[in-house]
């Protein structure tokens, strides 16, 4: 429930769910403080996404190893897991607007470092030599160290702006702006790059930047509201002594990590676009910006979500789907590495299009399925959880969202490189269905979750 501290009247009941087919809007306008966060997010997200599309192209660039991309998420995992459990902490024991401030500093700062590193490699090339890969590494790490935090305070501060029934809606927002982001900012880095060099590119992001920094600065102060274990060990064993008599949310974890373990060929992109269906880093671009265009459609036209009260069933369908679409995905790139569609190159007009139209669209799929499953992982989480573990839990939650993903981009990199390029797409994309399907029959509380008594 609102506070009021963020303008809106908490003794105003929220607008009624209408039956609607596009986005509900309202809670940009029940919130001032949400509407502004929002809208700063969605444009420094455009900037962020630019930069992690950027990296993995610019390790490519220095290594020309799909490997040496994948190992990009074993090197953030790590720090990014211990920012999930400690930032979840500070959440819970500060004022989460105050966390969300340095969060965002510390990744600020982090930019400006990338800049500079890029600026060198140049320079080196210049000389004719090259930088070596590692720093860019340590770089991407603080980066999602400082984003896990960020998100997890700013995800935590939802229940304090906005009632109950407005959760689910708030979400179906949020996938609107991640879309969005994913559309808009892996194809300008791919123009971009192309165009002015990786240095500048990043620096863009450095400028979108400080649109997040204002939204989260016109937030309310958001202290605990009852008294909270100071980050440590008690609060850890808090944290996750509630996880483990909450089944519901566990296993809306659970099913995550399998989805982006198993379902994440995003790493495979630069190889693809080099050597498989051509047209380089604006085929990289564009293949990212079709699973975005899915993402944001499926968001647009997320009215029915406040009618949907089986959460369980929902989430467990959509990742199934979404399983499918990358196995169909992985199909296309095989027929490709088979000749089926003919042969590409690394030249822009040697782009295959056929086959890039139905990888684009099978990707699209893939975005669509997982932010209906993102919509109702979220609004499981944010109402059923007390407002005591949110920032515990959603820093869990922020580790399996970008976690998942990295341990996902070294399975689908050392596949790839001891099989084929298809191969991790393929078999990730049935074993996630099979898997899933197992999985929700066995916690048949999840199929029973009901969003109208909503149970951790």
């Amino acid at each position: 429930m609102s506070d009021g501290g963020d303008g809106s009247d908490p003794g105003v009941p929220a607008e009624p769910a209408r039956r609607r087919r596009f986005v509900d809007l309202a809670p940009l306008r029940r919130s001032p403080a949400f509407a502004r966060l929002w809208i700063g997010q969605t444009i420094s997200g455009v900037g962020a996404q630019l930069t992690i599309t950027g990296i993995g192209l610019q390790i490519f660039d220095i290594t020309g190893s799909t490997l040496a991309v994948g190992l990009l998420g074993a090197t953030t995992l790590v720090p990014m897991i211990v920012a999930g459990v400690w930032g979840g902490m500070l959440v819970d024991a500060f004022d989460r607007r105050t966390v969300a401030i340095i969060a965002s500093v510390t990744g600020w700062i982090a930019i400006l470092g990338l800049v500079a590193a890029s600026f060198w490699d140049d320079a080196l090339i210049a000389a004719g030599d090259r930088a070596q890969a590692w720093p860019f590494y340590v770089i991407a790490a603080i980066i999602a160290v400082s984003t896990t935090i960020g998100a997890a305070a700013r995800s935590a501060v939802i229940p304090r702006l906005l009632p109950a029934d407005l959760v689910s809606r708030a979400t179906a927002l949020n996938g609107i702006g991640f879309g969005f982001q994913l559309t808009i900012g892996p194809a300008l880095a791919g123009i971009l790059i192309a165009t002015i060099g990786f240095p500048l590119t990043f620096a863009v992001d450095a400028v979108l930047f400080t649109a997040g920094f204002i939204g989260v600065i016109g937030l309310p102060r958001m202290p605990p509201l009852s008294d909270v274990a100071k980050p440590g060990l008690q609060s850890l064993r808090d944290g996750f002594a509630f996880l483990r008599s909450a089944p519901n949310i566990r296993m809306s974890f659970i099913v995550d990590i399998v989805a982006m373990t198993l379902g994440r060929p995003y790493v495979l992109f630069p190889a693809i676009g080099a050597a498989v269906i051509g047209g380089g880093s604006v085929t990289v671009g564009l293949l990212t910006a079709s699973a975005a265009i899915g993402t944001f459609l499926a968001s647009l036209f997320s009215g029915p979500v406040a009618h949907v009260h089986r959460h369980g069933v929902a989430i467990s369908r959509a990742i199934m789907i979404y399983g499918a679409f990358v196995a169909l995905f992985g199909v296309v790139v095989l027929a490709m590495q088979t000749g089926w569609f003919g042969a590409g190159g690394p030249a822009f007009d040697t782009v295959v299009w056929p086959a890039l139209a139905i990888a684009c669209l099978a990707l699209a799929g893939t975005g669509a399925a997982d932010e209906i499953s993102a919509i109702f992982r979220s609004t499981m989480l944010l109402t059923a959880a007390p407002d005591e573990m949110r920032g515990r839990l959603q820093g869990v939650f922020m580790v399996v969202v970008a976690g998942g993903p990295r341990v996902g981009d070294v399975y689908a990199g050392v596949a790839a490189t001891l099989v084929a390029l298809w191969f991790p797409p393929v078999l990730g994309g049935i074993a996630i269905i099979g898997i899933i399907a197992v999985l929700v029959r066995a916690q048949r509380t999840f199929l029973a979750y009901d969003a109208r008594d909503p149970q951790p």
